[in-house]
Parts: structure tokens; sequence; C-alpha cells
């Protein structure tokens, strides 16, 4: 399910924007672009995978990242990981090279 909701460019940019600070409704609706319907939309689906908790405080909802159920996605990418390794380290040789000769 995680890998579903992570799937949504919009929901990545919600828990982008909660990595900084926990956050209103009203804040990620501006940060977005979106109306605040569709902001309730993709934070009920974040909600219901575990990955935003909320925090009520008066009448006001707070939202938070809670980075538990990326551990799962870590998981599931941690073989993949070599290939970047060894993509990063072409491209530094590649860049010590070009500054060697210039």
């Amino acid at each position: 399910m995680t890998f579903e909701v992570l799937a949504e460019p919009v929901r990545r940019r919600i828990l982008d924007l909660l990595r900084e600070r926990p956050r209103l409704v009203g804040e990620l609706t501006a940060e977005l672009g979106l109306s605040q319907p569709g902001t309730s939309k993709h934070l009920r689906v974040l909600r219901e995978a575990g990955l935003v908790k909320v925090r009520a405080d008066a009448q006001r909802r707070w939202y938070e990242l809670d980075p538990a159920p990326l551990a799962e996605v870590d998981e599931w990418l941690a073989p993949y990981r070599w290939m970047w390794a060894d993509r990063f380290d072409a491209l530094e040789r590649h860049l010590d090279a070009d500054a060697e000769e210039t």
C-alpha cells in the first residue's frame, strides 16, 4: 500500500513539506495550490497509509510526518543502491578527469 500512496506526486510533495515541520491544512493547501478538499483527500490517504499523523490543537489540526512506513520502501530499495553508488563513482571520476584537463 505504501508504494501505491507514494506513486502520486502530490502526496510525495506533502511528505516533503511535512518533513520540514508539522503544518496545518491551510498551509499545505497554499503551498500545493490545491483546493482545501483536494488537499484533505490526499491527507486522508496518507493518514490511512500511516505516513501522516494528525494532532488536534483546539480547532486546528496539525499534520506531521510519520516516517515508520517508509522503512518498508527503504528495505525494498536496499538491493538497488549499488547501482547508484557505481554511477556516482563514475560521475566523480569523470568530473575529476575534466577538472584535470582544464
